[in-house]
């Protein structure tokens, strides 16, 4: 077990050339990662999801600049109650388009204080970071958005590919994984797509702790609007309980634990 670092013991000047764009932060989040997290919703993000409930993180600079130090004094006063309840959890946007800030800010909330670290990610981007980026990483929240390449790259605007190559790097690390998956009718409720997504996840074996069958809901379309962008899941409802329920029946069959 690495030792934590005293606060006093910090390298202060090794803070201030670190900066990156944080959008926002939740002190008391109950569904990004296990227990209570601390989230940092970091800026920017490359995909260009049909879905996406958060387009105002889409662009880098639309956040607030913050340096490492900025960081570590938001985790601070939340650290004691944190090291029990829960964790930190890096979401955006996407984190991994700020891979060098966002690892060391993670390297040295762990180093400070040992907590549980949580990466909410597509994964697309891993091929920029090293193995020993993710040895503050604690757990992976993956999201797999759909199985078929071409329904994927409609939905997303990006390939497919990438994503599936970094959780097989996470299943290489021994990395722990949860899988997320949104139920959006007409896109990616399919029956036979949510079976072939089963078995691709269920095949990562003991390395996913969890599979998370997420409804569509329409809660950021006001946000679409005050952007001025063209929302064109507009008229698409939300599945009903007994659907979710169904699709993650569907994974429970391949032994899965799915929520």
């Amino acid at each position: 077990m690495t030792a934590l670092v005293p606060e006093t013991a910090f390298d202060a000047t090794h803070q201030a050339d670190c900066h990156g764009f944080l959008h926002s932060v939740d002190s008391g989040a109950a569904v990004d990662g296990p227990g209570m997290r601390f989230v940092f919703f970091m800026a920017g993000c490359q995909f260009r999801c049909l879905y996406c409930h958060n387009p105002d993180t889409w662009k880098l600079h639309n956040g607030i600049r913050v340096e490492l130090k900025d960081m570590l004094a938001k985790v601070r006063k939340y650290s004691s109650f944190l090291k029990f309840a829960g964790g930190v959890t890096f979401s955006g946007g996407e984190p991994l388009m700020q891979a060098e800030f966002v690892g060391r800010t993670a390297a040295a909330i762990k180093k400070r204080w040992g907590l549980h670290i949580a990466l909410d990610t597509q994964g697309f981007l891993h091929g920029k970071v090293e193995d020993s980026w993710f040895d503050p990483i604690d757990l992976v929240m993956l999201d797999i958005k759909h199985i078929d390449p071409e329904r994927y790259l409609k939905l997303t605007a990006q390939p497919l590919q990438p994503t599936l190559d970094f959780a097989e790097r996470l299943v290489r690390l021994g990395k722990q994984m949860r899988i997320r998956y949104v139920l959006v009718p007409g896109w990616t409720d399919a029956p036979d797509d949510v079976a072939k997504m089963a078995d691709l996840v269920a095949s990562y074996g003991d390395a996913v702790e969890l599979v998370e069958v997420l409804p569509f809901h329409q809660l950021g379309t006001s946000k679409w609007d005050r952007l001025g962008l063209e929302y064109k899941l507009r008229e698409t409802r939300t599945p009903s309980n007994d659907e979710t329920e169904a699709a993650r029946e569907i994974f429970r069959a391949r032994g899965l634990e799915a929520t």
